[in-house]
């Protein structure tokens, strides 16, 4: 069933899209280094010293990014951390399709409701169908974000002067759509996707799948993954009724549309590896430590 999103007219951009277009670069670079250097557990001041600040200045600015210290980000990206996002990964999916439920602490943590297109707006390349796009700010640099008529049907991120590139490799999942940038139909929908205050119940996002009827199944299986958590490609393959699909599930995971709101980001090797991810393992790396920010402080969706 499809539920609309509210109006967005009065509805202010939220505080955590106002950094500084330097603020993830910065970021970015941090957690580069730290997961470089994670073996030998590198001190705050490498670590500021390393970004061009001082280390009161880059510790407030982590903190305030990611919602906890450099040291437990540390701690977030390390090979170990990552086995422990695989804990009970399996049993949590297990009882989220037994109860049918979200699952526990919420699995949704963004709330949303979705829908596929119908087959014949896939095999069409999406003929008549009108995208808005627009970029804006997020904790992870740069996002593209779509939307069709139907809701939310796209999510990317560009480093910066890649956004052109970033929306040709969009571009190509609708090669028949009529793309048109509109900023301000596709604004109210970054303010929702990126604070974690606009996650409400009762207020889902609505998001729109484009895919094969498998690809739809898998990222409606991502859905299932708890913030703060993590499972594997072989993992999804079982609970989609074919575990010897793990390789076809990776690429289906690859072409996940919807980046972090679908958190394909949350798969990971069986070994504990965080792997691949479409748009670099570096934000890869950030998504999980922010999340695992916001879980350890309790700040996620209730």
């Amino acid at each position: 069933m499809s539920i609309t999103l509210p109006d967005f007219a009065e509805v202010p951009l939220a505080s955590p899209l106002a950094h500084s277009p330097e603020d993830y670069d910065r970021i970015r670079k941090a957690v580069a280094y730290i997961t470089r250097k994670a073996q030998h557990q590198p001190s705050l001041e490498d670590i500021a010293g390393h970004v061009g600040l001082s280390v009161s200045h880059f510790h407030h600015l982590f903190r305030r990014w990611a919602g906890i210290t450099p040291k437990d980000f540390l701690a977030a990206v390390t090979l170990d951390r990552a086995r422990d996002l695989l804990r009970d990964s399996a049993s949590i999916l297990d009882a989220t399709y037994e109860l049918g439920l979200s699952g526990p602490a919420r699995l949704h943590d963004l709330f949303v409701t979705h829908e596929a297109m119908t087959p014949g707006a896939f095999k069409t390349g999406g003929a008549g169908l009108t995208i808005s796009y627009g970029f804006h700010p997020s904790p992870f640099g740069t996002a593209l974000v779509m939307v069709a008529p139907l809701g939310l049907a796209g999510v990317a991120f560009a480093d910066p002067g890649e956004e052109a590139i970033a929306l040709a490799d969009m571009r190509k999942r609708w090669p028949n759509a009529e793309l048109r940038e509109d900023s301000m139909v596709t604004a109210p929908y970054a303010g929702r996707i990126f604070d974690p205050s606009r996650w409400q119940a009762d207020r889902p996002l609505n998001v729109v799948m484009i895919g094969t009827d498998f690809e739809v199944r898998v990222w409606r299986t991502l859905l299932k993954i708890p913030m703060g958590r993590a499972t594997t490609y072989g993992d999804i393959a079982s609970h989609i009724g074919n575990p010897k699909a793990s390789r076809a599930v990776g690429a289906a995971v690859g072409r996940n549309p919807l980046s972090f709101v679908v958190p394909c980001h949350r798969v990971i090797g069986r070994s504990g590896e965080l792997t691949g991810y479409h748009w670099g393992l570096t934000r890869k790396q950030a998504m999980l430590g922010w999340e695992g920010g916001r879980v350890r402080s309790g700040t996620q969706a209730a």
